[in-house]
């Protein structure tokens, strides 16, 4: 039987247009940069997740408007993360890179392209409307 973790993360897009992304800082796809997030905890909401998350994550207070999709990805370790995407906007703070996060960003489009991403992640973000 694979095992599944239910997990949330937030597409947040600073006023500008451009997308917050956090680069990894452990594994599964340590180094890549992807959507904060992480694993819903016993007890929480998928929406309560991603506002948790996100604040550990980056240090802002964030706004779920919807959810946009969903995935699923290996685990690495025979088991399977279901993902829910939720669009989302910032309410307050300043982004800083949290204990699960190497680095954080604000990137416009034209910079994903040039970017280490997680696998697929331009292809959600096209599908989710927020890329070109």
């Amino acid at each position: 039987m694979i095992r599944k973790r239910v997990a949330a993360s937030a597409v947040v897009l600073h006023e500008e247009g451009r997308l917050l992304l956090v680069q990894r800082a452990h594994q599964p796809d340590k180094g890549c940069w992807t959507l904060p997030g992480g694993c819903v905890e016993a007890g929480e909401t998928l929406e309560q997740a991603v506002i948790r998350e996100v604040a550990e994550e980056t240090g802002l207070a964030i706004r779920v408007v919807r959810e946009v999709g969903q995935l699923k990805v290996p685990d690495g370790d025979s088991g399977v993360y279901e993902i829910h995407d939720f669009l989302a906007e910032r309410i307050s703070g300043e982004a800083i890179a949290g204990d699960d996060a190497a680095d954080i960003g604000w990137f416009a489009k034209e910079q994903l392209v040039d970017l280490v991403l997680t696998p697929d992640l331009l292809l959600y973000l096209r599908r989710y409307g927020v890329y070109p």
